[in-house]
This record gives C-alpha cells, sequence and structure tokens, in this order.
C-alpha cells in the first residue's frame, strides 16, 4: 500500500541544532582554545548560571542545576569539566543571533543561527554545533524538512540539481555551508584542523568522519490540532523535504515499511503528543504539545539531550579513529605504534566509555537507544577484541625479541667461557700497545672481537632501554592530558 503524504502541516516553531564532527591536529588543542577566546567564544562551565538562557533563544533556558542531577557524578566530570585544565569535552560558545535567508529554486527560507559551539574533546576530537531556528511566521513542516536537508550538507557534491545560496544578515553571501561556517561563524578553526586522511580523497576539502553531511538534532513543534502519523515520524527522521518540482517527499513507498521503521526507531512513551526518532545521522523530537509544554522540551533538547548525542557520537567517532588506526598498524614494523594504540584503547575503556551514564529513567531510554543506533556497542566490541589481538601479538613480539636476546648473551658467554677474555684483558689494561694485536693467534683475535662487541652490544642495549623508557615516559605523560 503506498503511503499518502498528508496536507503540509503548519509547525509553531523548529529548532535545529547542526553538528558537524572532525579531527584536530595533534598538539594543537592549546592553540585552539586560545583561537577560541580570540574570536569571541566564552568557556561553558556548569556553576556559571548567566549562561542558561545565553545561547537558545528568546523561548529556551537550559537549567545547569538540571543538568548535573540528569548525569551521573562520574559523566559530570567529563561532560561538565570544572577548570580548563580538566579532562573531558571542553566547551566553547558564541551567541550571535544572526539573522540569514536560504534561497533555493523553490523560495526562500529564513532563520537565525543562535549561537555556535565549538566542544574540543580527548583522543583529539572536536565538534561544532550551530543553533538554529526558522522564521515562524508561516512555516510548515515540509518547508522546515528541506532546509535540515539542505543545511547539513556542507559540501554540495552529490546533488547538482539542488543549488543553495545562504544569505546572511542581508550582507555576505555562500553557496556552501561549509564557507559559512569557516569564513563566517568559526574563521579561526580551519588551520588547526587534521587534513591528513585528505591526501586519499580526490574532492572532499574537509577531514570528514563519515561523509560531507552533519548530524541533525532537531524539535519540530506541530500545532496542537495537529495529528502526528507513521509518515510525519518517518519523513522527520529521514529529512524528506521536497522532490525535483518542490512536492513534499517521502523515501518510502511501502506504508508497512515505514510502520515497522516507526516501531523500531521512535521512543513513544509520551505519545500521541510526543515522540523521539533516532537514525544514525539523525536525532528528532516531533511534538503537539501547547506551546509552554513544547517550549520546556526544547529546553531539554538543547540541554540534557544535546549532552547525550554529544557523548554518543565522541564513543562512535573515538571508537571509529581507534578501528582505523589499528588496521593502519604494520605489525611487523611499528611496534611503538601497537603500544601506544593499545594505551589509547585501555585508556578510552576505563576513563570515558561508561557502561551508565543517565540517573533517570525516560532519559536512560533515550540515550540507550541513540547508542544502539549510533552502533557504539559494537564498536566498542570490535575495539576490545583488537585489544586483545594487540595484547598477543605483543606477547608473541616481546617473547620472540628476549628469545633473540637470550642468544646472543648464551653465545657471548659460551665464547668467552671458553676461549676466556683474561687472553687479551691484561693487554688492555693502561697505555694499549696495539703492536701486540699482529702477534695474536686465531683464538686471541677471537677473545679481542668478542670483547670488543660485547662492550658495544652492551653499550647499545643500555642506550636502546634508557630510550624506550623515556618514550614510556612521554606517551603516559601524553595521555594524562587526554
Amino acid at each position: 500500500m503506498t503511503p499518502t503524504i498528508p496536507a503540509d502541516q503548519p509547525l509553531q516553531f523548529v529548532l535545529h541544532q547542526f553538528i558537524f564532527p572532525f579531527s584536530l591536529d595533534r598538539h594543537s588543542r592549546d592553540q585552539v582554545k586560545h583561537q577560541m577566546m580570540k574570536d569571541g567564544f566564552h568557556p561553558f562551565y556548569l556553576q556559571n548560571l548567566s549562561l542558561e538562557d545565553a545561547f537558545y533563544g528568546e523561548d529556551f533556558r537550559v537549567s545547569h542545576h538540571n543538568l548535573e542531577r540528569y548525569y551521573l557524578p562520574f559523566t559530570n566530570r567529563i561532560l561538565f569539566p570544572r577548570r580548563d585544565e580538566d579532562e573531558g569535552l571542553r566547551r566553547f560558545s558564541k551567541s550571535m543571533s544572526l539573522p540569514c535567508r536560504m534561497d533555493t529554486e523553490s523560495g526562500s527560507i529564513r532563520f537565525t543561527i543562535h549561537s555556535v559551539d565549538v566542544i574540543l574533546c580527548p583522543f583529539d576530537i572536536g565538534f561544532i554545533t550551530l543553533r538554529t531556528e526558522l522564521d515562524r511566521q508561516d512555516l510548515h513542516y515540509t518547508q522546515a524538512l528541506e532546509f535540515a536537508g539542505r543545511f547539513r550538507v556542507l559540501q554540495n557534491l552529490k546533488d547538482q540539481q539542488k543549488r543553495t545560496l545562504l544569505t546572511v544578515d542581508e550582507g555576505d553571501a555562500y553557496q556552501e555551508v561549509e564557507d559559512l561556517i569557516f569564513h563566517k561563524l568559526v574563521p579561526g578553526m580551519m588551520p588547526y584542523m587534521d587534513k591528513t586522511e585528505l591526501k586519499e580523497s580526490y574532492f572532499e576539502k574537509l577531514p570528514f568522519f563519515v561523509d560531507e553531511r552533519m548530524f541533525v538534532h532537531s524539535l519540530y513543534a506541530f500545532d496542537q490540532e495537529q495529528e502526528i502519523t507513521d509518515i510525519d515520524l518517518y519523513r522527520g527522521s529521514r529529512i524528506d523535504g521536497t522532490d525535483e518540482e518542490g512536492c513534499p517527499y517521502i523515501s518510502a513507498s511501502n506504508s508497512d515499511y515505514i510502520s515497522r521503521y516507526c516501531r523500531k526507531h521512535a521512543y513513544d512513551r509520551w505519545a500521541p503528543h510526543t515522540y523521539y526518532l533516532t537514525e544514525e545521522t539523525s536525532f528528532v523530537c516531533l511534538t503537539n504539545q501547547e506551546h509552554q509544554a513544547a517550549a520546556a522540551i526544547g529546553s531539554h533538547m538543547c540541554g540534557e539531550y544535546y549532552y547525550a548525542i554529544l557523548l554518543n557520537l565522541f564513543y562512535k567517532i573515538v571508537l571509529l579513529k581507534l578501528s582505523t588506526r589499528y588496521s593502519h598498524v604494520q605489525l611487523e614494523k611499528n611496534q611503538d605504534e601497537i603500544e601506544e594504540l593499545i594505551r589509547a584503547i585501555t585508556l578510552f575503556s576505563a576513563k570515558y566509555y561508561f557502561l551508565e551514564v543517565v540517573s533517570q529513567s525516560q532519559g536512560k531510554d533515550i540515550f540507550l537507544q541513540v547508542k544502539d543506533h549510533l552502533g557504539s556497542d559494537h564498536l566498542f566490541k570490535e575495539v576490545k577484541e583488537t585489544l586483545s589481538d594487540l595484547y598477543t601479538y605483543q606477547e608473541d613480539f616481546t617473547s620472540k625479541r628476549s628469545s633473540y636476546l637470550l642468544q646472543i648473551l648464551t653465545i657471548y658467554t659460551v665464547i668467552s667461557g671458553i676461549y676466556g677474555m683474561n687472553q687479551v684483558i691484561e693487554d688492555l689494561k693502561g697505555d694499549i700497545d696495539w703492536s701486540k694485536v699482529q702477534e695474536y693467534s686465531s683464538f686471541e683475535y677471537i677473545a679481542l672481537g668478542v670483547t670488543l662487541t660485547g662492550i658495544v652490544v652492551s653499550f647499545g642495549l643500555g642506550m636502546h632501554t634508557i630510550y624506550r623508557l623515556y618514550r614510556g615516559w612521554r606517551k603516559r605523560k601524553e595521555l594524562k592530558k587526554l
């Protein structure tokens, strides 16, 4: 049975938070902090209550007290570090209230960029979050979905038929969202992004983790009299806006499939008035509650649920990075990289990857749903198996290296015991008379060679041990900063 898209429904308001994860250039974290302060960003501290209504728009306020109670104490330590030097997700925010316009082939969409976040995370990962709200005048569902579907595309490489022009405050115009971000909103970030992976790409200009699209975190507040159907839920989760003719679009033609999809992806504890849907690239809330209740949901979307998404994206991306590093390790040549990877996996498992994060039951359900659809548990299981393989290889490698070293030392010991270094040791005391070497027998030459090479080998092994101890100390010091 083919689904019928209902007439375009009016909305009270629409909030979008677009999240772009990127790879930070190694050892540039401190420079990025200074750059953010220079660009007008403010460090976010939970104890600073003046920030509760600074970044989210007129009707929305994030309670810092509720944020702290929502998460467990050991999670708060990672999500909301008290001081700049503390470990965890270091957030910098900038309020903008920037009026903008998106021009498409079918019309214009006005919106406001309320604020921008830059979050610096352990393991050289960062996030840029753009908070937007559509103009509430004559606002409809398909229009909101089309805006989200276009704005999340950083580089429009695939759909050449859909061209978008972004105009900021009736001034600067940008054809790509990435230009708006890195030329207008976060102009100082580009030099600190790690572009190592771009060497293997043909067209990409940014270090994308998945593709050239941002994660979408959205709230669609319908009018109270509007019924929310499975088609609305599916379109919101899949971000289905308009087709090539500008008509409402849905990316499925089977009503049974849409129903199954909604049962799998929707959290319907507060149905039929409020639904939360999770996809690999989106987290969406649809509600038809009255304005005040819908605004309260918007505050939760900007607060508790926003950090739930950030933490789960952090989990997924770190696990992807660790898996990628493992695939690049050449086992016979990069023993130091293997040891570093073992330390990184162990640190992430012990310090950051929590099985229990949220203290409240509904928050726990939503967090686990997001975690399941982003695939973090599956990735974590693979990384733990990787760790086991690395330990096995390291044990074999260490055993072989110890065996080779023991063979070398045994050879020297046996030869020294057979011939005795005292055959030549007297000639090496005081001022050495090298003319006596010409009178040596073949056995004395062997003893001399054993003596000199033994000294060189012992010195080399000693220096190598000191060097490895120093490298290990440096690696442990670097990992403490994560």
